[in-house]
């Protein structure tokens, strides 16, 4: 059973190896009453999840939430024993690693049928819900945050920028495959007249988001924009915008392993992931949901509201580890 990750998802998930095998020696091994979810955030809409599914048919959830990384780095270093029933990741390309594997099991699940339009990949996984990728800015500091990805190339944004660090961001990584798949050689061009500008890579989402907050940094790009709402929630001086000229929308792939354990378990809780109750917990966190009937956080922007590049899934899988290294390279 065991293979290696595809080389679409092996940068994030050698970062996370070692950590892995760690936890790895602890699972719990799962009852007959239970599931056993790896989960990649966010942590409290995925404990509300596992709540509300365990209230409603009362089987228990064993819950290992992390990165995406670090949960492909979790199911390789545990392949010679798996325990996870059910997969949710914040990247849709780290799924086909896992169905390249063959450590997907077909299901579609109750509603499948309401999804977003390409979100269902021939019923190994579904996107339960999607984050959008904008430019996050802090309005203490930034009144005119430009209006596309290519104006902070511009002096005046010279040192004051960040971004999520794609070797440390699935969604990041997405973000530079899909812009890249799009403008070519356009791409690397800015790419290149970024680092010149002094974009500084800020670690994952949240350490990037927190620069700004914190005004270390006065913008982020190509941060997950439900972490831009929830900030400005509480009162922040944040505020975001999607660049005119296209970002990527990604979904959240959520996947039924072929070992699981628990595999009745693991179609309820699949089940589950698309009803009402669980898609309104997805909205109220300002992610968006997975069904096309369940409007969004009416403090959030619509996918109808947001320009989207034109997206080749199976090709961004293939090729993000070389992007990402070509990507390196230039920040070095």
């Amino acid at each position: 059973m065991k293979k290696v990750l595809c080389k679409a998802v092996a940068v994030m998930a050698l970062l996370a190896i070692v950590a892995a095998v760690g936890l790895a020696g602890g699972a719990a091994e799962p009852g007959p009453g239970s599931v056993v979810v790896y989960s990649a955030g966010p942590g409290g809409l995925a404990e509300n999840i596992a709540q509300g599914f365990e209230a409603e048919t009362g089987i228990r959830v064993e819950m290992f939430q992390a990165t995406t990384g670090a949960v492909l780095g979790r199911l390789e270093a545990e392949a010679d024993n798996p325990h996870a029933d059910i997969v949710v990741l914040a990247s849709w390309p780290a799924a086909f690693s896992l169905l390249e594997n063959g450590w997907l099991e077909q299901y579609r699940p109750a509603n499948a049928g309401l999804l977003h339009d390409g979100w269902n990949h021939d019923d190994y996984f579904f996107g339960y819900s999607a984050s959008a990728l904008g430019v996050t800015y802090n309005t203490d500091h930034i009144s005119d945050p430009g209006s596309d990805w290519s104006d902070y190339a511009d002096p005046r944004f010279r040192g004051i920028v960040a971004m999520p660090d794609p070797s440390a961001s699935g969604s990041a990584l997405d973000f530079l495959a899909g812009y890249a798949l799009n403008y070519n050689e356009d791409a690397w061009q800015l790419f290149q007249q970024l680092r010149d500008n002094d974009l500084e890579l800020a670690g994952a989402n949240r350490p990037a988001l927190d620069s700004v907050i914190t005004a270390s940094n006065y913008i982020v790009l190509a941060g997950v924009d439900y972490m831009a709402y929830g900030v400005m929630a509480q009162g922040n001086p944040i505020d975001i915008y999607y660049p005119r000229s296209g970002t990527v929308v990604n979904p959240r792939p959520a996947m039924m392993t072929s070992f699981g354990r628990n595999q009745e378990n693991a179609r309820k809780f699949m089940d589950y992931l698309l009803s009402d109750e669980a898609q309104r917990m997805v909205a109220d966190v300002y992610i968006i949901p997975g069904r096309r009937d369940i409007p969004v956080h009416p403090d959030r922007v619509g996918m109808d509201q947001i320009p989207v590049l034109d997206l080749d899934w199976d090709w961004m899988a293939e090729n993000q580890s070389e992007i990402n290294d070509r990507f390196q390279q230039i920040f070095r």
